[in-house]
């Protein structure tokens, strides 16, 4: 950071992303803050979009994959128009008349989009279109054939509706890879209207929630806010302590034969970190991620303060 030593830093920091910056931006001012190159981000954020945005610093980074996937929002969803961008920064294509429906048919509409779905991603997106992103092609005025996605989408809950602005808001936890943009867009077809994303607050992302977030300005502080421990994201892997005469072996990067784990806690994770168990030195630091090889052995993937 500005007034210390930089060695040695590892760690998360969780920013309460306000509107109107880039995620990218958040990481350039943590960088700044903490006078470190080596900063991530764990799962963009657009700019019109506030709330968690989990920053990974130092080795921290390599923790990225292995994280807890699922996220967790409160939208607002406008019913009665259909846009360029499935949310109202892009262009209004259509205005359409709202149709009489309460709370009973929203309800009813809800349903369709709980469990397991295949979901059309929103022509602005990241995803690539023949080695181009589909956000490129639409600023050119492309139309894209974009494919469906399968995705979980777990809870979804109608937290209030006003018949009068036709706006309604929703709680959303989902997995990773679903749009709150695409849910919105589907849901007022499904009810005749059209509908758009008018606001979005992320609650949760990788693990973490508001309660350990802090505000975009506190990075301005000396020293800036301390780091979460790494272990702080890894509850739900499975967990072996190593013994002293272990922690040489897995430091030299060497399996640990006959090692034992406990259960990990919940399911939720990233693709990568199904079979990945945690791995911490006799203290309780972590000390890295390994994997179960057929023979039982625990083989190390990731290893900090390798020796050598």
């Amino acid at each position: 950071m500005r007034s210390g030593d930089t060695a040695g830093l590892c760690g998360f920091l969780v920013i309460d992303k306000p509107a109107g910056l880039t995620s990218h931006g958040c990481v350039a001012a943590a960088r700044r803050a903490y006078g470190l190159r080596r900063v991530g981000h764990g799962g963009t954020l657009d700019p019109a979009v506030t709330g968690v945005l989990p920053l990974a610093l130092g080795p921290a980074t390599r923790l990225l994959p292995y994280l807890h996937g699922n996220k967790a929002y409160r939208g607002v969803v406008q019913l009665g128009l259909r846009s360029s961008s499935d949310d109202l920064e892009g262009e209004v294509l259509e205005r359409c008349a709202l149709p009489a429906i309460d709370s009973k048919a929203i309800e009813a509409a809800l349903e369709q989009f709980r469990g397991l779905i295949q979901q059309i991603p929103p022509q602005v997106s990241a995803v690539h279109v023949e080695g181009e992103r589909a956000y490129a092609r639409a600023r050119r005025g492309e139309v894209v054939e974009l494919a469906a996605r399968p995705v979980t989408i777990e809870r979804l809950e109608l937290l209030g509706w006003e018949p009068g602005s036709g706006r309604l808001e929703l709680a959303v936890r989902c997995s990773a890879g679903t749009y709150i943009r695409s849910l919105a867009r589907d849901l007022g077809d499904s009810l005749g209207c059209g509908g758009a994303l008018a606001s979005l607050r992320r609650s949760e992302a990788l693990g973490f929630d508001l309660s350990t977030a802090v505000s975009l300005e506190r990075l301005g502080e000396v020293p800036p806010p301390p780091l979460l421990d790494p272990l702080a994201a890894l509850g739900h892997l499975a967990r072996h302590q190593l013994s002293a005469a272990e922690l040489l072996d897995w430091r030299c990067g060497r399996r640990i034969q006959g090692a034992s784990t406990g259960d990990a806690p919940d399911d939720g994770a990233a693709p990568e970190a199904t079979a990945a168990i945690s791995v911490v030195t006799p203290e309780g630091q972590l000390a890295g991620i390994a994997r179960r090889s057929p023979c039982g052995a625990l083989q190390p993937r990731l290893v900090f303060d390798a020796a050598g």
